[in-house]
């Protein structure tokens, strides 16, 4: 499993997938907002998802798990 986290506090602006989704390495999964900029978080490998920890609208911190890709 890995653990995908947060580059830096902002919004969850988008969410692209759901559980169970099949994900390849680069694919924009969720998307922050963060000082009027949207940043896409990638996949860093081909996999599943197995569990969101965030839904849109949500206040991350810099380094909190958005998704787990197993």
């Amino acid at each position: 499993m890995t653990e995908v986290t947060a580059p830096m506090t902002g919004i969850v602006h988008q969410l692209n997938v759901t559980p169970g989704a099949a994900v390849a390495e680069g694919d924009g999964v969720v998307v922050l907002e963060s000082m009027k900029m949207h940043i896409p978080v990638p996949a860093p490998r081909a996999g599943t998802v197995q569990e969101i920890r965030v839904k849109e609208g949500d206040f991350v911190e810099e380094g909190a798990v958005l998704f787990v890709i197993g």
